[in-house]
């Protein structure tokens, strides 16, 4: 899950670094009129990318909270 900052080109930066090779699966923005959007994003990242994934979210520079090991995550997965 991220933060986007509410201002003009937020998603364009964050598009324009993805890797052509990932998968966006899942792309969920809402905002409650605060400075930030909240972003729930699925990418599937092949394993051999990890480290060039790694430095995405660092050079990206928005905060962000990996939910891979959340149990309603989980939960929800299996139900699909």
């Amino acid at each position: 899950r991220f933060e986007f900052p509410e201002r003009p080109g937020a998603l364009s930066r964050f598009l324009d670094a993805l890797n052509g090779g990932w998968n966006v699966s899942l792309f969920h923005y809402r905002n409650h009129g605060g400075d930030v959007g909240r972003v729930l994003a699925a990418l599937q990242v092949p394993e051999a990318d990890s480290d060039a994934f790694d430095t995405f979210l660092t050079e990206l520079e928005y905060p962000y909270v990996r939910e891979c090991g959340n149990v309603a995550y989980k939960r929800f997965l299996q139900a699909s």
